[in-house]
Parts: structure tokens; C-alpha cells; sequence
């Protein structure tokens, strides 16, 4: 058995079993075969076939599974904590356009892209799903610091051929060439770093392009990210756009965005309608909440609670740099804080949100992308976070309080001691 990828961490285990389910372990012995979870035993009880593997006891740390982001835009990470005072469609005319046009220069995406990578890895991060620009060499550049840091992520090279400034903007031959060009370049070249079909949104994608990627979707069988129904002036643009389209996420389905052998992720939908939800039900298609950017860029408060009671696939994203920061922890607690806010104010028939489901939004929901990824069932993927207090509370408390405490108190009180993926450590604080 391979060293790396067997071996036993003791410390106190949680994990989501199902959303309204968190499992504590006091003490427990976490086994890890072939980079999977193995078992769980009481501390004293591993089974003497095992007692060879090497075990790390984290004393009172607090293990729990790895954070998946949904939904991150990493030529953005530069600008993040700034520009908050405009809506969606200005925010993205003002600051973010300008930006990305910047990642022609492989000078300048090589000192971006090492700082973004560099901060993820020492996240809670575990897995991610990325937006890169519209530039197949600076795509390739990122694809290629993300599999040397270990994490495991997809990555998409952007497709823009409408609504864009000239400096952004490619022509539809242009973009379906460049897309073939970019899978054709990174096929096989990473071993932990995955390409993803990557249309921005429709206002800035024509129909013919949609057609494009729906096409190479089919061919390739190719997952999908993109943007739904996050803003009401977006709303309004895409049904002066496609007037044709009964919802918004009709847009993805009549292209074959939605369907097919790779899984769709849409970020944001705000403002979901029924029949967008029954597109999203019936194709499997996950929703990425980002609760912090729809705070900030002033777009509104998703009903996550009905997402949830349709058995919708939910998972949460950091949405970088219309969230501010690359916080899955903020992402977790910003979530349940926002349901709150949406239950008092606007729909007492929809209760908030409560730590376990949250939890599970940031582990199992969205790592359940992935495959098996998010808990610490048996034959999941090891995904691991080792949490630790900056000091001990003065007040006695169980584990799940514990926890709660350190995922709410974030960088002011909580550190980052271990971080693993699919069995593989991470090296923390390494350049």
C-alpha cells in the first residue's frame, strides 16, 4: 500500500451523513486506504491489520471533510475587497472587463494566478470550480498551477462574442477555434486539473455560440459552468435577447447546455421560476448559492430553502471578486445569515437555513459534484480539514458546538492545521 494515500488521523470527526444529519465522533481513529475513507473507528479500536499505518492523533483538533466551491472567478482574485458599489451589469463594465482584458499578458496572469493559487491551497478548499478569461495561454497557465498545488478543480476558458468591449470580445469562430484549441492543448497534461465548458452568460454569448458549445458538449461529454438568473436588469436583458425563451435557463437547455453526460453547474439563480427550476430538476443541474456576492453587487437573496425542499443539487461558491474573499467557512455562515434575513423580510414560509444544512451545502451538496467527495462515508474520497482553536474556550463544549464556534469565528479565531485531498497531504504555508 502506498504510504501517502494509507494512513490514520485521531481527533474528534464530523461529518454530513445527510443535510439535516451531522455526525460526531469523539475521539474517533479516521482510516484512509488508497486515498478513500476507510472507516471510522473508536479511539483503541482500530483493528490490529491497520496498527502498521502511520497515525497522526490531533488530540482535541476537530476533523472534518474538505470545502467544494462551486463558483469562482480567479481573474478577479486581484481586485477582490473593491469596487462594491455598483450592481451586477456596471460592476462588471467598471471593474471587471478591464481586469481580465489584462490576462493577454502572460507576465502579468503568471504574478495574478500564482498569488490566487498560492491563497487557495492554504483555504479550506479542497476542490473548485474556476472561471479563467477568454485566453487560451493564460487558461493553460492556470490549469497548470492548480494541478502542481494539489488541489483538484475544473477550469473554464471563458466564452464572449456579444455585449463585450472590443478588448474582450472574440467573434464566434473565433471562440468555438480558441475552446477546441484550449481542450485539445490540456488534454492529458494534468492530472488533477479538469477543463469545463465555460459560456460567461448569455447576454454575452449569441445563440450560435451556444450552439457551438452544445455541440462540443455532446462530442466531448463535457460539464458546464455558467450564470442564471442572478439579477433583475440581467433577467430583463436576456428576455429582450432571446425573446424566444419561456425562462432564463431555456437559454442553456435548447442548446444542449443542460443535458448529457457532463453535469451543469449554475451559479447564483436569485430569481429561479418554476419552469427554470423544473429545467434544473429534470437535468440534474446543480445550483452554486453565493450569498456574499449577491449581497455585495445588491442582486437579492435566493430561496434556498425551496431549492432544498425540491431536492434541487445545491452546493455553495465564494463567487471571487463579487464575494470578497476565498472563505468557504464565510460562504457557510454568510449563507444561513442571508436565509434569515430572506425569512424575516420577504417569506416567513420559508424557514432559514440551520447549521447542518449548510454544512452539508459546503461539504457533501456541492463535493457531491465531484463523485463521491464531501464526507467521510466509506469509499468517499479523503478530503480532509484538521481545524484547531487559537485557544481553548474558558466553557465546556461539545463537539458540534465546537465546531460551529470555529467555522463562525473564521481567520480571527480558527486555524487551519491539515489540509488533505483525495488522500494526498497538502503542504500548508510551502511557496
Amino acid at each position: 500500500m502506498k504510504r501517502e494515500e494509507n494512513f490514520v488521523l485521531r481527533g474528534n470527526i464530523c461529518y454530513s451523513v445527510k443535510s439535516t444529519e451531522l455526525r460526531c465522533v469523539r475521539r474517533g481513529d479516521l482510516l484512509v486506504l488508497d486515498g478513500k475513507i476507510g472507516a471510522i473507528f473508536p479511539e483503541g479500536e482500530l483493528p490490529k491489520r491497520f496498527s502498521a499505518l502511520p497515525l497522526t492523533d490531533y488530540g482535541e483538533d476537530i476533523l472534518i471533510p474538505g470545502m467544494t466551491d462551486l463558483h469562482i472567478h480567479a481573474p478577479q482574485y486581484s481586485f477582490r475587497g473593491t469596487g462594491m458599489d455598483l450592481e451586477l451589469l456596471d460592476w462588471l463594465s467598471t471593474n471587471t472587463f478591464p481586469e481580465e482584458a489584462k490576462y493577454r499578458d502572460l507576465s502579468y496572469a503568471e504574478r495574478a494566478y500564482s498569488d490566487f493559487v498560492s491563497d487557495l491551497r492554504e483555504s479550506v478548499t479542497t476542490r473548485a470550480l474556476v472561471f479563467a478569461t477568454i485566453h487560451v495561454p493564460a487558461t493553460l497557465l492556470l490549469m497548470e498551477k492548480l494541478d502542481e498545488s494539489g488541489l483538484i478543480t475544473m477550469v473554464g476558458k471563458v466564452n464572449m462574442d456579444r455585449n463585450s468591449p472590443d478588448f474582450l470580445r472574440e467573434t464566434t469562430e473565433e471562440s468555438r477555434r480558441s475552446t477546441e484549441e484550449w481542450l485539445s492543448e490540456s488534454e492529458g497534461r494534468f492530472q488533477r486539473t479538469f477543463p469545463i465548458l465555460t459560456p460567461r452568460f448569455t447576454p454575452s454569448c449569441t445563440d450560435e455560440l451556444m450552439r457551438e458549445l452544445g455541440t462540443l458538449k455532446a462530442r466531448r461529454g463535457l460539464p458546464v459552468q455558467s450564470h442564471l438568473s442572478e439579477n433583475l436588469s440581467e433577467l430583463a436583458w436576456v428576455k429582450e435577447l432571446c425573446p424566444w425563451a419561456g425562462c432564463y435557463g431555456e437559454t442553456y437547455r435548447r442548446p444542449g447546455l443542460l443535458y448529457g453526460e457532463g453535469k451543469a453547474v449554475m451559479a447564483h439563480c436569485v430569481y429561479s421560476s418554476e419552469e427554470e427550476l423544473s429545467l434544473l430538476a429534470e437535468s440534474g443541474s446543480y445550483i452554486a448559492h453565493c450569498p456574499q456576492s449577491n449581497t455585495n453587487l445588491s442582486s437579492g437573496i435566493a430561496p434556498i430553502r425551496r431549492y432544498l425542499d425540491r431536492s434541487l443539487r445545491v452546493g455553495l461558491g465564494t463567487d471571487v471578486a463579487g464575494g470578497a474573499n476565498l472563505s468557504m467557512l464565510r460562504a457557510l455562515t454568510d449563507a444561513i445569515a442571508v436565509s434569515k434575513l430572506r425569512w424575516r423580510i420577504m417569506d416567513e414560509t420559508l424557514r432559514p437555513l440551520c447549521f447542518e444544512e449548510a454544512f452539508y451545502l459546503a461539504t457533501k451538496g456541492g463535493g457531491s459534484f465531484f463523485g463521491n467527495v464531501g464526507s467521510f462515508e466509506e469509499g468517499y474520497e479523503a478530503d480532509i480539514l484538521v481545524l484547531s482553536g487559537r485557544r481553548e474556550s474558558v466553557r465546556e463544549q461539545g463537539i458540534r458546538e465546537r465546531l460551529e464556534q470555529l467555522v463562525y469565528l473564521g481567520g480571527e479565531g480558527t486555524r487551519l492545521r491539515a489540509k488533505f485531498v483525495a488522500g494526498r497531504e497538502i503542504a500548508l504555508g510551502a511557496v
